[in-house]
């Protein structure tokens, strides 16, 4: 590992180790000329590969002929912001300090500035960092309708900081946090990057897009049903470590009672509701469309279900809205029913209005007429009861 390279008789030291440190004298007839040689050694734990949200350990330790100094370390990330790391162990051999948690955008190369007034150090080592991760925020809210059709997509970064090694995973869906989840499909990451999939449940409506960007896990649910909703998690697993990124999914849908044409003056209610809880910033809306201000209605908060007593026909529409942006929005058409069908509703009033009126007056008389007639019996009646006690018997000459 030493050699002389000439002409300036320079003493090369390759493959440095800390046992290397101390000092080196160079003699020339009655001249020495002597030089310090202060070693670091840097040490990452997983050799920098890592998982997002873990907490990287980093091991700095110095070696020195002359007493160790007391060092400063400063950390930059692979965006160049300073960092504050933790420290664990402390002493004048060995630093040991713990990172923040780790996020896909991390990775990169990484910068340990290792300082000392005395001796004056001022050294740079750069370290790699790779990071296995997703691309999407921590907890991403998607919105869909019924019926419609939705894509749920986790954007993986292996092809972008060229992970070697093989990795697995797997997505799961359940409708509530305590609900039993179920197995969708599964995957795996061969190192050149090609990703396999292989579809689990038969028993839930969805497809495997075939053509997606590269490290893209997708699911398609062709005719979403109120049902589908809730929270779809992706999860890795690398070297029996996990990462996961989870998407929820809420649903809406609308309806109307009575269903059908809005008759002249008659009322209709309208229902609109979703799948799941809103976050505080998001209500849901009802308005006419070309309506007025009147024909406006907001939820209050955490509702999940608005309704709307509306007597005017036309196109209504439900708005989820969260930080006044327009998430979702659905229509229900409200017909005015045709003129004849107001005239036969009004007939039918009247003639059942007339009807009631005619069996009501018959029943009075036939009422009247069973009283008369209950009266002349109890007459005869008490005229019988009047002879019997008499003993009056009355003769026919």
């Amino acid at each position: 590992r030493f050699d002389i390279k000439m002409p300036y008789k320079q003493l090369q030291v390759c493959n440095l180790k800390l046992s290397d440190a101390g000092i080196y004298t160079c003699e020339y007839g009655s001249h020495k000329v002597s030089t310090s040689l202060h070693i670091f050694k840097l040490t990452i734990s997983l050799d920098g590969h890592f998982l997002q949200n873990e907490v990287p350990e980093l091991t700095l330790m110095q070696n020195s002929s002359s007493p160790l100094p007391d060092l400063s370390i400063t950390l930059f990330d692979s965006n160049n912001n300073r960092v504050t790391p933790k420290i664990q162990d402390k002493s004048r051999q060995k630093y040991i300090v713990n990172l923040k948690k780790l996020e896909a955008m991390d990775s990169g190369t990484w910068v340990c500035q290792v300082h000392s007034d005395s001796p004056l150090i001022n050294q740079n080592i750069s370290f790699a960092v790779k990071v296995l991760g997703f691309q999407n925020p921590d907890l991403e809210r998607k919105y869909a309708a019924v019926d419609s059709t939705v894509i749920l997509s986790w954007h993986l970064n292996s092809q972008k900081i060229k992970w070697k090694e093989g990795f697995t995973g797997q997505l799961n869906w359940k409708q509530q946090e305590s609900a039993n989840a179920h197995e969708l499909f599964d995957f795996n990451v061969t190192a050149q990057g090609q990703l396999h999939e292989t579809k689990k449940s038969n028993n839930f409506l969805f497809e495997i897009p075939e053509r997606k960007p590269e490290s893209t896990i997708e699911v398609k649910i062709p005719k979403v049903h109120f049902n589908h909703s809730g929270q779809y998690q992706c999860q890795l697993e690398y070297q029996g470590r996990h990462a996961q990124s989870k998407i929820e999914l809420v649903v809406m849908k609308v309806s109307a009672n009575p269903v059908g044409p809005l008759s002249r003056g008659a009322n209709m209610t309208l229902t609109c509701q979703v799948s799941g809880p809103l976050p505080p910033n998001a209500y849901l809306r009802w308005e006419r469309v070309n309506g007025t201000k009147m024909d406006i209605k907001n939820s209050k908060q955490h509702e999940v279900e608005l309704e709307v007593n509306i007597s005017a026909a036309g196109l209504w529409s439900c708005h989820l809205i969260e930080d006044s942006d327009r998430k979702i929005s659905l229509h229900y058409h409200v017909e005015e029913a045709p003129v004849w069908i107001n005239y036969v509703i009004i007939g039918a009033s009247v003639g059942g209005s007339l009807m009631a009126f005619a069996l009501g007056f018959l029943c009075i008389i036939n009422g009247i007429s069973w009283h008369r007639r209950r009266q002349r019996a109890k007459r005869m009646a008490q005229a019988r009861q009047y002879l019997l006690e008499n003993k009056t018997c009355q003769c026919q000459q």
